[in-house]
């Protein structure tokens, strides 16, 4: 299922987010997927740390909140790293490196997901 991402102010960031919210989505992430558009993002829930092991690129890791707010993002995370865990985090939305700086996303901002 693809959805839409927004933030606040009702800009579009990203067009194609796909959700994992089952242990096997989880578990398999972005493994397989040799690059991410610049228009993508997987969700993953319920998340609060991740790791790029086995993945071909980097990734930017955003941290949200139980309410979809912005809680922390990690920026190039490059291959075979773990993130930081982030206490009370729910859900971490992960976009190609450098994706979330281009698309000016900041802690603080509350992201909405619809169709």
């Amino acid at each position: 299922m693809k959805f839409f991402i927004a933030i606040i102010d009702g800009t579009v960031v990203l067009k194609n987010v796909s959700f994992a919210n089952s242990f096997f989505k989880r578990l398999i992430g972005l493994l397989f997927r040799k690059d991410l558009n610049k228009d993508d993002g997987l969700l993953i829930y319920p998340c609060n740390q991740i790791h790029t092991f086995g993945m071909k690129f980097c990734i930017d890791a955003v941290f949200l909140s139980p309410t979809f707010e912005v809680m922390h993002i990690e920026h190039n995370i490059p291959r075979g790293q773990i993130s930081k865990y982030v206490k009370g985090a729910s859900q971490v939305l992960e976009l190609k490196g450098g994706i979330a700086e281009d698309k000016g996303i900041l802690v603080g901002q509350t992201i909405i997901f619809t169709r």
